[in-house]
């Protein structure tokens, strides 16, 4: 068995790459991915605590936050394909649509 402490570090990696990512890049989709990641490493979190304390919980949760983050990612590629026939780009600084 993988002890729980390794297990916690690759998750904090992860959200931490996540993080970054949506923090550093421009491109709308990368950020989409890198919220993706974060939301990976949390699901990693709550399948580990699941196993750890023999409890089935976690691993409901963690399909439940997959089904969650199916159907935020279809809402928002639907609207980058918009943004994308209105503007010509994903790029998020360029997408202004919200501003007076």
């Amino acid at each position: 068995m993988i002890p729980l402490e390794y297990v916690l570090i690759l998750s904090s990696v992860l959200f931490a790459i996540g993080a970054a990512g949506v923090i550093l890049r421009k491109n709308a989709i990368i950020v989409l991915m890198s919220i993706e990641l974060m939301l990976n490493a949390v699901n990693i979190n709550l399948v580990a605590f699941s196993s750890y304390f023999e409890d089935g919980t976690g691993q409901a949760f963690a399909l439940f936050s997959i089904g969650i983050a199916a159907a935020e990612v279809a809402v928002a590629l639907a609207i980058l394909l918009n943004l994308n026939r209105l503007r010509k780009t994903v790029n998020v600084d360029d997408i202004n649509l919200l501003r007076w």
